[in-house]
Parts: structure tokens; sequence; C-alpha cells
């Protein structure tokens, strides 16, 4: 458990990291990411691969250099396809090398040949019974190259070490939030009624991006009281190995199987189906809540989810370099990889990138947000 030391309090709805405390407390290592697309690899790994027979075709893609937004909008313009045509497990970012599956009727096979994008290529090429949809696949795997750090490859490893044993802060990264952290003020006014939007789609994923910013609250209180690895009356936790989710009533049973790394809390993402926290577990949900005047009723116009509070890296390892290191790992689906580098480095793993978005998907602060909040799905 870390030292309970207050976190301070959101000044905004943006997103910023400085209102998230790390967990680990071992030096970091500093560097930079992402120095070239090719520092940062992203492979989807699917809940399950293609059959070989079916009405729909599978491709496995690489890209460099585009979202896969881009690449969608792309394949339906070239052949012929609406957008509810085309499936797709997960969202990966443009600032990276990405492979991942996409499905198509199968009538567009016949027209693939004519599918060209710079930095796109067509791995394979199969058949499935069904469309793929969103959250088809069990998670990622990384390999990151962090540049220039002033710490070594053994203080990496120590850190990641102490993570694999602690569980990784399950935060929602800045891209849950737009270019700016501005979806959340934008959805606070969807809330309160006085949003000039109309399209559906944007005001539910603004209200995401509110749900998100509370969740991160909920968790940086847990974290700085020492709550991060036990829980308390009235939570809803999480068994690791089954997925199966119960309320605490034994907070000191219980908190040993969650210093084991058995069960984890989960936090609220407010909803007409799911029901706040209560007891001791609620208190501090609602201490996140008021830090920007809110309640849970404020939001029945989303169904509502819960999220576990920490994540498992599996495979981990790193390996030394020339200028720094390399990391591997893999993580579940909804989990940000940026929550793990943030405790090896230290450093803004989100700062900005160089050169405008070719693919037109960089996003301006009065722009509609992209309706695709997850980068790589973590």
């Amino acid at each position: 458990m870390t030292t309970p030391t207050e976190p301070p309090v959101p000044s905004s709805l943006s997103f910023t990291w400085a209102d998230l405390p790390p967990l680990t407390r071992t030096p970091r290592t500093g560097g930079t990411l992402r120095h070239a697309p090719e520092d940062f690899r992203v492979d989807e790994v699917p809940l399950y691969l293609p059959s070989g027979e079916g009405e729909h075709v599978y491709l496995h893609v690489r890209k460099t250099g585009h979202t896969t937004a881009h690449v969608l909008r792309e394949l339906g313009s070239q052949l012929g396809l609406r957008p509810q045509d085309i499936g797709v497990a997960g969202l990966k970012d443009r600032h990276a090398v990405t492979t991942q599956w996409l499905s198509l009727p199968g009538k567009a096979e016949r027209r693939l040949e004519r599918f060209a994008l710079d930095g796109v290529e067509v791995l394979a090429v199969s058949r499935h019974t069904n469309r793929l949809g969103m959250g088809h696949l069990k998670g990622n795997r990384f390999t990151v190259r962090v540049r220039g750090a002033h710490g070594t490859a053994d203080l990496a490893q120590a850190t990641l070490d102490e993570l694999s044993r602690l569980g990784i802060p399950n935060y929602f990264g800045p891209q849950r939030f737009g270019l700016g952290g501005l979806n959340a003020e934008e959805g606070l006014r969807v809330l309160r009624g006085e949003s000039r939007l109309r399209d559906p789609a944007v005001r539910r994923f603004l209200v995401s991006s509110v749900q998100s910013l509370i969740f991160n609250r909920f968790l940086a209180l847990r974290l700085e009281r020492g709550l991060f690895d036990a829980l308390l009356v009235g939570d809803m936790a999480k068994k690791h190995d089954t997925g199966g989710v119960f309320e605490v009533q034994d907070a000191d049973t219980e908190s040993l199987r969650a210093a084991r790394g058995e069960v984890s809390a989960t936090g609220t993402l407010f909803g007409r189906k799911v029901k706040p926290l209560t007891g001791d577990a609620g208190a501090l949900e609602d201490e996140a809540l008021a830090a920007w005047g809110l309640t849970p009723a404020a939001f029945s116009s989303r169904k509502g989810d819960r999220r576990v509070i920490r994540m498992f890296a599996q495979d981990a390892s790193v390996t030394p370099s020339e200028d720094g290191y390399t990391v591997s790992f893999a993580l579940p689906r909804g989990s940000f990889a940026t929550s793990l580098l943030r405790e090896l480095t230290g450093t803004d793993v989100d700062g900005p990138l160089p050169g405008p978005d070719p693919s037109g998907d960089d996003q301006g602060s009065t722009g509609a947000p992209e309706l695709f909040p997850d980068f790589a799905d973590s």
C-alpha cells in the first residue's frame, strides 16, 4: 500500500496526469517514447481466429501512420462499403506500427484488389461466420522502445516486477478525453442540458468522458489512501480468475485476497443499469462525484458499467538497448498501456507528437469528438 496523502482536487474537467498519482515509488528511468512509429508496436490478441468458412471476409492488416478510423474510411470509400459494413474489434493509434483484424461483407472479397493505402499491408485474408464486433479481442501485446533514458534497464525491470506484484492503476488515458482533454467539459454541459449538440452518438461519447473522469478520481482517492490493493465494505469486487463480481461485506477477509492479487475493487461508470456502491466504498465514490457537483442520477441517459481499478500485465520483460531499453508486455482489452509506461519513465507519456495527421484524424478543440475513445483499447 502507498503512504496515504490527499490527491489534489481537480481544477477542471480536462484530463491531466498531475491529478492521477502513480503507484510505485521506485526511481523513474526518464526517456522518450514514439521517436519513430517503429518504437511503438501493438499487436492485437484476438478473442478468436477466423474459421476459414462463412459469409464474412476477415483481413489481418499491419498499418503505420494511420488511425484505425482512417483505414476504415478508406476501405469503405475504395470498396463501396457503408461504415456499418466493416467490423473491428479494437482501435489503434496512428503513431505506431499495429496489427489487427477487420471484417467485411463476403461480397467485398472480389474488390479487395482495388484497395491500396500507403502504410497499410494486408497480411492475411480468411472467412468467418460472424461480423467482427467491438471488444472481440483478448487484449493487446506491446513492444515499446524507450530512448534517451537516464535510468537503466535494471531500474525499469525493478519497477516492472513491483507492478507485476501489485497491479497497474487502470486509469483511463487522455485518448478517452479528446484533444486537450475537453470532451468531459462538453459532456458536463450535455448532462446539465446546456449543450447544443444533437447527434445522439456524440452526446453518448461526451457523457462517457465524464464517467471516465469520475472513475479516475475514484481510483486516485483509493491509491492515495492506501486502498489500491485493499477492499472496503460496500465495494463490488471482481475475481481475476473467473471475472465474477460480488459485494464486499467482510473487508478484512477480502482485503487479504486483494493483497494476493486474487480480487480487486471496481469503480462505477454511472448509468441507469448499474447500482452505485454502498457503505464505506459508496462514501468514497460520492466524494469522487462531488469533485464536480454530480450525483449518480445525472447519468440516467447511459446504461452504465463497472471497471476494475487495477490490471496485471502478462509476459512482461525489459531488454537493454544502446540508448535506453525496450519493454514488452500484454494487457487485457480496455486498458491503457500508458498507465504502465508512466510508472516506468515518470515522463509525459502522452505528450504532443510532431506533425499534423495527414489522415485528417487530428481533432480540433471546437470540432466534433472522434468517436473511437480508446488508444489500442489500452
